[in-house]
């Protein structure tokens, strides 16, 4: 049998590419394949957050923020520009060559851990009894090729969730691919969702120049953040940066011109508007991409959303074949993907050896921090105050403003706040929340202290440097009792 694995990576985004990599450390020869191609026809590694995610997006963030910064808060550190103006072209290519160096590092990864890549839509076939060996179809340019292995890794990631109300044609109704390729800023732009992805792409064009109106089917805005960390965000991103938006809308149709949409809606007051756009962006969230997998002639269990059915360590229904990713439940993010890819990896290792147990390779979705990189960025971990309520669960609380922190104040970005939830009797951290400068950062220290069940106390004991972001983080603990000095 010709082209025989250990292990088959269907997918190469942060959780397939990831895990292949750890695979191969583990001794485990090993295939990733993935169809994605570029604009140009070229196949690109890296999967959505590489490619159209969480890579070309934050680039274009970090090169709006410099243009808004230059624009209205160099003055008052006494830096005076004339005729400032933006090149969008260039902005763009700078981030296509972040890009392009992001995935052509995969490459040199997967030859450094002797990972064989194969271009093309992977499809699973039924496993041969009689050697214990999967099959899986590689169809690419009308070509088709088969690779044979033990252990199968379903990584294939998730795709835009479509509106049949506002058919993508990536003309002047984009999807998020679109919204960051555009080569101008367009005058008024128009986004359906109020998530992540709407947030971070209004945020782009509203710095740039757009007059930039969200549109959230919610009444509540940003429901999975803590209630005063979304209230906050909410004015900082309205008042702040002039974005508009409307939640509780129904749309209610879409009508594409040759260079304009108009979009009709009713408002939660249940008021007509109509809005006409130069482009409009479609951010309704994302669904698992199972289709052409061949999940259903294996029988691969699908739930009722979509997502491929897995156990606590990311194993299917079937043997020897896993999930991990988008496409499985949990959040999807790119992390938490990457995550659970070293967590097969290392299972199958095990498995390999004959030693696997129950004990090894789990992931902890409660542990997952979140960030949104707007401005001021926002990050949690942990439960949110509604949440505690909702269980009944007694808490107390710590709080530190920016505005009170030094070196937020010196910044100029002295915006939100550091939120500590403890238990009322055991004081362990049950959530942190933060909405400020570079708040990205600093709940990696959340984390750690979460994974390893700490307390306020122990936040608060230890010696955060002055002047820093972190000692927001620091009174906040210590103001879980109460004890905050600088406030």
């Amino acid at each position: 049998m010709d082209n025989v694995f250990d292990v088959a990576v269907i997918g190469a985004g942060p959780g397939g590419y990831v895990a292949a990599i750890r695979c191969a450390q583990l001794g485990l020869n090993t295939v990733c394949i993935d169809d994605w191609k570029t604009a140009q026809g070229k196949p690109s590694l890296g999967g959505t957050c590489l490619n159209v995610g969480c890579i070309p997006s934050k680039a274009l963030l970090e090169s709006s923020e410099n243009f808004a910064r230059a624009g209205h808060k160099f003055a008052e550190h006494g830096i005076q520009l004339d005729g400032l103006s933006v090149d969008v072209p260039t902005m763009i290519a700078r981030k296509d060559k972040i890009v392009k160096a992001f995935t052509g590092g995969i490459n040199m990864l997967f030859k450094k851990n002797k990972v064989t890549a194969l271009q093309g839509r992977g499809v699973l076939k039924r496993q041969h009894n009689d050697n214990d060996v999967w099959e899986v179809q590689v169809h690419s340019d009308g070509k088709e090729q088969s690779v044979h292995a033990k252990y199968i890794v379903i990584a294939t990631g998730s795709v835009p969730r479509a509106l049949q109300i506002a058919p993508v044609n990536e003309i002047n109704i984009l999807d998020n691919a679109g919204a960051l390729a555009l080569q101008e800023t367009p005058k008024k732009l128009a986004i359906i969702g109020a998530g992540v992805i709407g947030l971070e792409l209004g945020s782009v064009w509203r710095r740039l120049g757009a007059e930039v109106t969200i549109l959230e089917a919610q009444t509540d805005f940003l429901p999975a953040a803590d209630e005063q960390v979304a209230k906050e965000a909410h004015r900082a991103l309205t008042k702040g940066t002039g974005l508009v938006i409307h939640t509780g809308i129904e749309i209610k149709s879409t009508k594409a011109g040759k260079d304009s949409v108009e979009i009709k809606y009713v408002d939660a007051d249940k008021e007509v508007h109509s809005l006409k756009v130069d482009k409009l962006v479609v951010a309704v969230g994302r669904v698992p991409n199972t289709a052409g997998l061949g999940a259903a002639e294996v029988g691969l269990q699908l739930d009722e959303r979509g997502f491929i059915k897995v156990d606590e360590f990311c194993q299917t229904d079937l043997p020897n074949v896993y999930a991990i990713g988008d496409v499985v439940r949990g959040p999807m993010l790119a992390h938490k993907a990457s995550k659970e890819g070293v967590a097969v990896a290392e299972r199958i290792a095990l498995s390999q050896q004959g030693s696997a147990t129950t004990s090894t390779a789990q992931v902890d979705l409660a542990m997952m921090p979140w960030v949104i990189y707007t401005a001021p960025e926002i990050a949690w971990i942990g439960k949110t105050e509604q949440a505690l309520k909702a269980e009944g669960i007694a808490y107390k609380v710590g709080q530190f403003p920016f505005m009170a922190n030094g070196r937020a104040r010196a910044l100029g970005e002295a915006t939100g706040f550091v939120k500590i939830l403890a238990d009322a009797e055991s004081d362990r951290i049950l959530g942190v929340h933060m909405i400020g400068p570079y708040v990205s950062e600093m709940i990696a220290e959340a984390v750690v202290a979460m994974e390893f069940a700490a307390s306020s106390e122990d936040l608060a004991s230890i010696i955060h440097a002055h002047p820093s972001l972190s000692e927001a983080l620091h009174e906040a603990a210590l103001g879980v009792d109460k004890r905050a000095i600088h406030i």
